[in-house]
């Protein structure tokens, strides 16, 4: 009797655990995500919406600028999760690789800019400790990490976006 009672308990432990996350979701991610939301949206009727559509159509059109400039630009000012929220400036053709250079680039700004990730600080923090007792400094690091994220989301975004192209039987 003691064996189901422990195996009830503990499938009950599993919803409770989902509605403690749900809850940090409600009171955390949620509201902060709506009130970048907002905020964007505000700037870009501040400033015009055919102004902001142009510039994102004049920067998007070169492939390597896509997906990488735009990614940066978007992680930078809004930080994770809201960053991927640039999609929509983009045609559906490109969604998923800004997607997947935006998503990459999460943890190498966050040396730079932990404003950007900081819910994922702890990773570069972990690594940079590490330099730091051998370097002294990890200033030169987060500039590297930085640097090759730009590059590694460059490749990632072309590539995903030839994959993309060709499952989905799209023409360039």
């Amino acid at each position: 009797m003691n064996a189901i009672a422990s195996v009830a308990q503990g499938f009950i432990g599993l919803f409770t655990a989902g509605g403690t996350t749900f809850t940090g979701w409600v009171t955390g991610i949620i509201p902060q995500v709506v009130c970048l939301l907002t905020f964007m949206n505000s700037i870009i009727k501040l400033v015009g919406e055919e102004k902001v559509e142009k510039f994102a159509r004049k920067l998007t059109s070169i492939a390597i600028l896509r997906y990488t400039l735009f990614p940066l630009i978007a992680m930078m000012f809004l930080g994770n999760p809201m960053a991927y929220s640039f999609g929509r400036f983009l045609d559906e053709k490109y969604k998923p690789s800004f997607y997947d250079s935006a998503v990459s680039f999460c943890h190498p700004i966050t040396g730079l800019f932990p404003h950007a990730n900081a819910g994922e600080l702890f990773v570069f923090v972990g690594i940079a400790e590490g330099v730091k007792k051998v370097a002294g400094s990890y200033s030169d690091l987060a500039v590297r990490y930085f640097i090759v994220g730009l590059i590694v989301i460059g490749i990632r975004g072309i590539v995903t976006e030839k994959i993309y192209f060709r499952l989905a039987g799209i023409k360039k």
